[in-house]
């Protein structure tokens, strides 16, 4: 007869489900597809970990080397969170100062990001570099690996979006469907977020505000100019 497999009890399971919970938070990894890049194995060997709720040994020693993370935190969540913090991601006092989200699943966790201007650190550079204001504690199911957070400072897409709103955009997502909000880098002005509408040889970028003019861009310009595509918006419904 075939040997049953072991199961994991109730202590292994939440060591387990705790120590993972770590290492995605300092990878910036929200799926499992993105957990098996950062690790370099195939999506196989995250799910044989889940099932016998242990973390190989080796997984801690690349995490080392690509993140510089201390693997006596990634397993037990002992400090110093970095052992070569040159190497650090993501900043161990965010890592460290997680808080409930105000917003999302009932009990469900949050994390602080940081959040930029639209104007950016410096408006007459080429390419467009954030410059942290403030932080903003956000859902989990809102993070990515390459999200940035902005204030809106313009009143072109209300009331869709309107001033003061915080606006999470993808870097990682380059594309422009029709229609779609997506942010772009205008040399000496810095972000403008718009719905993007491919015209020719030209994009059109439109507010949903009639009394701000439409923009164009060259097409061939459009790659090097976008920041990415906004995935969600928080914002006051009503006067405060």
């Amino acid at each position: 007869m075939p040997k049953k497999k072991r199961r994991c009890d109730e202590a292994q399971l939440k060591w387990f489900e705790e120590a993972l919970e770590r290492i995605k938070k300092a990878t910036g990894a929200r799926t499992q597809v993105q957990l098996a890049e950062v690790l370099d194995v195939r999506q196989s060997s995250i799910s044989d970990a889940k099932r016998r709720c242990s973390i190989p040994a080796d997984w801690f020693l690349k995490l080392y080397r690509s993140h510089g993370l201390d693997p006596d935190w990634l397993s037990e969540g002992v400090e110093p969170v970095y052992i070569n913090a040159d190497k650090a991601k993501v900043p161990a006092d965010t890592l460290l100062r997680e808080t409930p989200a105000p917003y999302g699943r009932m009990n469900s966790r949050g994390r602080l990001v940081p959040v930029s201007t639209m104007a950016g650190a410096d408006k007459d550079a080429a390419q467009w570099e954030p410059k942290s204001i403030e932080e903003l504690s956000v859902p989990e199911s809102f993070c990515r690996p390459k999200l940035l957070v902005v204030k809106v400072d313009s009143a072109s897409m209300d009331p869709v979006i309107t001033r003061g709103a915080f606006v999470g955009i993808d870097r990682d997502q380059s594309e422009h469907p029709d229609g779609d909000l997506c942010a772009v880098h205008f040399p000496h002005q810095g972000l403008t977020i718009r719905r993007v509408f491919h015209q020719g040889d030209t994009f059109l970028l439109k507010a949903d505000n009639d009394q701000y003019s439409d923009l164009t861009i060259p097409a061939e310009e459009m790659n090097d100019r976008t920041v990415g595509r906004v995935i969600w918006v928080l914002q006051n419904l009503a006067p405060m």
